[in-house]
């Protein structure tokens, strides 16, 4: 008798999971792939220095930086939502900057807008 056959795993997999990409001597290589929400997504990729100035911007004020960015995508930076069209993309940063600065009252948006300042200078060292 022979063992059943196990299902492929490749339907069931989503994105956010790990995938086998090939065994090594040393055992299995994987690779992880985030899962970015549309806000998240629509941070444009910044020259570094710009970046870093609406990371300091999202600290003392929240929402600013985030606010600055969004015009960066009308200049042309480049976000994870190719697919999207710019001014969709452009709204979506001014949504996400009055949500940081509405919230900031409760800390909630302070604490965000500083985090979305590190993503952009993070994003920005890619």
């Amino acid at each position: 008798m022979s063992a059943p056959k196990q299902p492929s795993r490749a339907m069931d997999l989503k994105e956010g999971d790990m995938v086998e990409r090939g065994n090594s001597a040393s055992g299995v290589v994987v690779q992880v792939r985030e899962k970015k929400g549309p806000l998240r997504a629509a941070i444009p990729y910044m020259p570094f220095p710009v970046a870093v100035v609406c990371l300091f911007l999202n600290t003392f004020v929240p929402g600013l930086g985030t606010f600055v960015s969004a015009f960066t995508v009308l200049c042309g930076a480049r976000t994870d939502l190719p697919d999207r069209h710019m001014c969709c993309v452009f709204w979506l940063n001014i949504a996400a900057a009055l949500i940081q600065c509405l919230t900031a009252i409760v800390m909630v948006g302070w604490i965000m807008s500083i985090f979305w300042g590190m993503d952009m200078v993070i994003l920005a060292s890619k």
